[in-house]
């Protein structure tokens, strides 16, 4: 073992000089001996293999003992038609089978061809060739199950890994399969021609010799030839027959032994049937005694088999609730009920169609994509979805939690379909008023008969699993920084590292640690940064840290230099319609900022935030009114402290600083908050 590979790669150089070099006779009957034994090596091997990767290097196997094969092959035609000797082992298969009678003998010996040819390479190379074309197109479908399982929790990153590699694995060792059974195919073609010139070559050379007569000639060169071609295509057969094994053991759990034992007879009422028949067959005129020993034979069997199978169903029962009772009183088992799943959707049965691939439900596939998307747009790692089907719950209701608690809840209505006025669609609609889960807009439940006049009329239109998936898709941005943990951080950061290895050296552990930047992160998120350009928030961390380990003024510095990606995701048109802030309210803000070991925070009068509050609620209404989204801009210093004025009015308002808009767009100041 230690030294295989160097053994293997002189061993395929051997092969490939024995085609050119001659060897001796005594060292070719050992050759020939080996070749048979790697055969039946191969054979077995492919008997005891539960899966087709367990015995993934057969393709080139395959091809070294096809390669060697042809090399004996070689080999022995010049012993034949220069000595008219290839050793004893292929005089004494020619004797064998020939039994005298050269006639029978070369019969059989083409019969052998035949089968080996015509039935098990051609069966062979078929079924590689369908196997190879249903893996690779079944691929899709594997790796979208593959997500489906890996969202609903019920395997890990690394199992997913591991199952994705043996999809990729499955497919190579099909295709290379596929390609491999020409070898074994153009090895019989091979046997049949050298089988031709052994016999007709050996019988001109036997003739211009002048040592033999002709039928002397006919039975030696006959003899040569058959026992020649056996001993090379009793090999071939044996890995023929392995080869169709490997390619037709897709669906297998265990050896082709198992299988065959625990498929073939698992209902004793076959075998009572069976028995029967064989008897009756006995009773109207055949063979008597062949006929009845079988039936007996099957009759036995069925009832052992009956006995067996009542005996497990009997024990198995005790065993199951032996088994649950013992597992419940384990007290480690307390330990799984502590954890508290990220993200859970818990739905009614109603919906459970939805989540079951096999009853149409694309909800698994949907969850993929809003990973995807939560990946591209804001730059998080979403948890795996916990997916439960509550009974509590009306059929057709849902709700989502956050860290164990319920944050929202929908319900929805099958075959219908939700109908939603963008403000630009004409006409009513027939239907049953409702809301829309996500973003709270009216809108009315459609049937299939006015889902095609509301497309026309220009509402919005959407089916069931789409509504779950948009209200989960905003869920996931709105609460992204709760869901955002050190492990996610470490994640992300390490997949700057890969690229960035300077980046990451120089700020974490020197300036920084995994907590701060968290919060710096979470900051972002709360207010919808994205935070995808890690490179970019890390750099200003490492350029200002050393400034401030204030992870507030960090977060705003970071803003900063996220300023054109926070004006394309928050600035849609020009000039940008916003509201301002008037130069002595943000002087008032400045001079009430108190700072303490735990932060800053603004200390002011509670009428006079009130009065604040007032006067921009007023404003933002005049945005409103024009159909605009909600935006204050004010000076850097004082963006932060505003903002969490704000959220008492309104959690969804933006607040930007000047810093944060990119200088080529055009700002429209619309109204401007006083005191």
């Amino acid at each position: 073992m230690k030294h295989g590979d160097i053994i293997v790669t002189l061993a395929v150089i051997a092969i490939v000089v024995i085609i050119i070099i001659p060897i001796p006779l005594g060292l070719l009957d050992i050759l020939l001996s080996l070749n048979i034994s790697l055969a039946l090596l191969i054979l077995l091997k492919t008997m005891y293999t539960e899966e087709a990767l367990e015995f993934s290097i057969f393709p080139s196997i395959l091809l070294i003992t096809t390669l060697f094969r042809l090399a004996l092959n070689i080999t022995t035609t010049r012993y034949i038609l220069s000595e008219g000797n290839a050793g004893g082992l292929i005089d004494t298969f020619g004797s064998f089978v020939m039994q005298g009678n050269a006639i029978i003998g070369f019969i059989i010996f083409l019969i052998i061809l035949v089968v080996q040819f015509m039935v098990i390479t051609k069966g062979s190379e078929r079924v590689s060739e369908v196997a190879a074309r249903f893996a690779l197109d079944a691929m899709p479908g594997k790796q979208m199950a593959i997500d489906a399982d890996l969202n609903a929790g019920l395997i890990n990153e690394q199992e997913a890994k591991e199952r994705r590699n043996k999809i990729q694995g499955e497919a190579d060792f099909y295709g290379s399969m596929d390609g491999a059974s020409k070898f074994v195919k153009g090895d019989a073609i091979a046997g049949i021609i050298i089988t031709i010139i052994n016999i007709i070559a050996g019988f001109a050379m036997g003739m211009m010799t002048g040592e033999l007569d002709f039928v002397s000639t006919i039975q030696k060169y006959t003899i040569l030839t058959v026992g020649d071609g056996l001993v090379s295509q009793v090999p071939a057969l044996l890995i023929s027959t392995a080869t169709g094994i490997i390619v037709t053991r897709s669906a297998s759990e265990g050896s082709l032994g198992t299988d065959v034992i625990k498929q073939l007879f698992n209902n004793y009422k076959t075998m009572f049937i069976i028995s029967g028949v064989l008897f009756i067959f006995a009773l109207v005129g055949l063979p008597r005694v062949p006929f009845t020993l079988l039936s007996i034979l099957f009759l036995i069997l069925g009832m052992n088999l009956r006995k067996y199978i009542d005996k497990a169903e009997k024990e198995v029962i005790p065993d199951e609730i032996t088994e649950t009772a013992e597992e419940k009183r384990k007290p480690e088992n307390v330990i799984p009920l502590l954890n508290v799943d990220p993200i859970e959707l818990e739905f009614g049965y109603g919906i459970i169609p939805l989540a079951d691939a096999s009853q149409g439900g694309d909800l698994f596939d949907r969850l993929v994509m809003i990973r995807r998307q939560c990946a591209l747009e804001m730059g998080i790692i979403v948890p795996m979805f916990r997916l439960r089907d509550n009974i509590q719950l009306e059929p057709n209701h849902y709700i989502i939690k956050i860290k164990g608690v319920e944050i929202t809840s929908g319900e929805i209505m099958f075959d219908h379909y939700l109908a939603m006025n963008p403000g630009t669609a004409e006409g009513e609609l027939e239907g049953i008023d409702t809301v829309e889960p996500a973003f709270g807009l009216p809108a009315k439940w459609i049937n299939d008969e006015e889902r095609e006049k509301a497309e026309v009329l220009g509402y919005t239109v959407v089916d069931p699993p789409s509504i779950i998936a948009t209200h989960l898709t905003e869920v996931v941005k709105k609460h992204a920084h709760e869901l955002l943990g050190r492990q996610d951080v470490k994640k992300l950061i390490d997949n700057v590292k890969e690229n960035q290895p300077a980046l990451v050296e120089e700020l974490i552990p020197n300036k920084m640690n995994l907590g701060e930047i968290q919060k710096i992160l979470y900051n972002l998120l709360k207010e919808g940064v994205s935070i995808r350009d890690m490179v970019t928030i890390l750099e200003t961390l490492a350029d200002y840290s050393d400034m401030t380990r204030d992870t507030d003024m960090l977060t705003e510095y970071a803003r900063q230099a996220l300023s054109r990606a926070i004006t394309k995701q928050f600035i849609s048109s020009q000039p940008a319609k916003v509201i301002t802030i008037d130069q002595q309210l943000e002087q008032k803000i400045m001079e009430s900022i108190q700072q303490t070991d735990r932060g800053s925070y603004v200390s002011m009068e509670p009428d006079l935030i009130q009065l604040i509050l007032n006067n921009l609620s007023h404003q933002l209404q005049k945005l409103i009114n024009l159909g605009e989204q909600p935006i204050v801009i004010t000076a850097p210093i004082v963006r932060l402290y505003l903002k969490r004025l704000t959220e008492q009015l309104t959690s969804e308002l933006i607040v930007l600083s000047y810093n944060e808009v990119d200088p080529s767009v055009e700002i429209e100041s619309v109204g401007m908050v006083r005191i």
